[in-house]
């Protein structure tokens, strides 16, 4: 959902996640360097940002939520976007990681004419939302 500050990860928790657990999990993220955190001065928003490190996670979260679908009790808004993913395959996963690496790192992504794979997955959300309504 590209939620970057501290306030937009919080609101858009579906788990419910406290400010001081996710104070704790933003820290070692930096700290482990999966995140960078902007330094900022008094009174401004922080932005977090994905290191490439972390970038080149996403197939194996694309292959975990696969593993979650198939043995997980959820709810078809929560699994849609991992239907999409694991559907996608590796050629979906090498164009998010491109556009995350856009996003995060300054590094201009191909256009391959396609819409983004952001814009697919939150397509597919909306859609499951509204099933679900």
């Amino acid at each position: 959902g590209n939620r970057r500050h501290f306030r937009e990860l919080l609101a858009g928790s579906e788990e419910g996640i406290t400010s001081n657990i996710l104070a704790d999990r933003l820290k070692r993220l930096v700290g482990q360097g999966m995140l960078t955190r902007d330094d900022v001065r008094r009174g401004q928003k922080a932005a977090y940002s994905l290191t490439e490190a972390a970038i080149q996670l996403v197939p194996v979260f694309a292959h975990l939520g696969a593993w979650g679908v198939r043995h997980r009790p959820t709810s078809h808004r929560l699994r849609v976007r991992a239907e999409l993913l694991e559907a996608g395959g590796p050629a979906m996963w090498e164009d998010y990681m491109a556009e995350l690496r856009e996003i995060h790192l300054g590094i201009p992504r191909p256009d391959n004419g396609l819409p983004t794979v952001t814009e697919r997955l939150i397509a597919a959300y909306r859609a499951a939302v509204g099933d679900e309504g």
